[in-house]
């Protein structure tokens, strides 16, 4: 008697991570199809070819706060399979994990090759066939099979279905998916940094400060934690933060919108009035160019002083009211016009995809038609950086691969 196979569209994190435990778990054969000529290729250049696996984070009320969409669909899923599984799987398999100051998680090889070869040795040896440069044209599902229809003519018939083929930025791609009768949420770019052309701050490349706070005008968007100046403009966690939580609204405006960022957020406008008046009296004889009260990057507290029209012999105790008002603005709330976004790094993530309604976050089965699964951003989740986007690809690639059906094991 044939064996029963499944087929996994995409051999991203989450289509690898479903096939190599279902083809483990079951006594079924596996294939996974991938349209480009690589495997696992997000994989390779993430955390800068390091590889940020999961986040040091062991609670699932704290963990689903940096996913802006898909948080309660998650909140189910990491009872099934969570962070200290993810770290587990890998270590049973001789992959060791290190955590870094941020919580961020990578092997301790600091090479993402070794998720990859890790992944491909499982594969191998659970015979897990890979067919790349392989397209999927449609889906029909006929006297309860699915028929994949491939590029050139082919075509695979399987009992069980795994779309894990990642988010597209267009929703015309997800043609093929609404054939099968489920809605897409309009997909938009997630994780961008902040473009200000024109601005004397991109002169600043490379600075950054641990903490700033960013608002975006107009909306009730904030974000609060390190900000990294580019030669486009701004970016680093406050920033991508933003964009994630922001990514809707920012489309709509189309990414055409102010930003006000407090550079110092231990103060605000008033209680930065009152610091300056300490500091006219403590450090009355010091110049202002050279005495840097705030433990700003050189570099920038010039910029400031620059844009401000504060002289370089100027002492703090001669600092005009005028002037000294104006660095306060700009200190406390400096304000930015934004106008374009720039993908940040490989960190391309898009927020939308297939409605979460549709799908058993117990399972990953489709609502719709049974033994169809989903797993990974092909579904309208994405989350911030620091190994979330990853973490949603392991969990939801290993619940998929229990192939569980209306609450049974098939």
């Amino acid at each position: 008697m044939a064996r029963e196979k499944l087929v996994v569209i995409g051999a991203g994190a989450a289509g690898f991570f479903c096939a190599v435990n279902a083809a483990r778990l079951h006594d079924i054969d596996v294939v996974i199809i991938e349209k480009s000529s690589k495997v696992l290729s997000k994989v390779k250049v993430s955390g800068g070819g390091r590889c940020n696996v999961t986040h040091a984070c062991f609670s699932i009320a704290e963990m689903i706060r940096n996913y802006p969409r898909g948080e309660a669909f998650l909140k189910k899923a990491f009872h099934h399979f969570f962070t200290t599984e993810t770290i587990s799987w890998f270590e049973e398999r001789l992959v060791q994990l290190k955590t870094e100051s941020d919580g961020r998680m990578f092997p301790t090889t600091n090479n993402s090759q070794t998720i990859i070869d890790c992944l491909l040795k499982e594969a191998s040896k659970y015979k897990v066939e890979v067919f790349t440069n392989t397209t999927v044209q449609k889906i029909h599902k006929i006297d309860g099979k699915f028929q994949v229809e491939l590029n050139g003519a082919k075509k695979i018939v399987a009992k069980y279905l795994c779309v894990a083929s990642g988010g597209y930025p267009k929703s015309s791609q997800f043609e093929w998916l609404k054939e099968t009768g489920h809605t897409i949420e309009e997909p938009v770019p997630s994780l961008f940094t902040f473009n200000i052309p024109g601005d004397k701050i991109i002169d600043l490349m490379g600075v950054s400060v641990g903490k700033a706070n960013i608002k975006i005008r107009g909306t009730k968007l904030q974000q609060f934690g390190p900000l990294l100046i580019t030669h486009w403009g701004l970016s680093g966690p406050a920033v991508l933060k933003s964009s994630a939580y922001g990514a809707r609204i920012l489309a709509e405006k189309n990414y055409d919108y102010g930003v006000q960022v407090n550079w110092l957020p231990d103060y605000n406008e008033q209680s930065l009035k009152e610091k300056f008046q300490s500091l006219r009296f403590d450090i009355a004889a010091k110049k202002i160019f050279n005495k840097n009260p705030f433990e700003l990057p050189g570099r920038l507290w010039e910029y400031f002083l620059n844009t401000c029209s504060i002289q370089p012999d100027l002492r703090w105790a001669d600092l005009p009211v005028k002037e000294q008002n104006k660095l306060i603005k700009v200190l406390s709330a400096q304000e930015f016009a934004v106008k374009g976004k720039t993908t940040f790094k490989e960190e391309f993530v898009t927020a939308g995809g297939i409605n979460l309604e549709e799908i058993n976050a117990s399972t990953m089965e489709s609502k719709i038609i049974p033994h169809l699964y989903f797993a990974g951003e092909v579904m309208n989740i994405d989350g911030v950086t620091g190994g979330f986007n990853f973490q949603n690809a392991w969990t939801t690639g290993w619940i998929a691969a229990c192939l569980k059906s209306a609450g049974k094991m098939e």
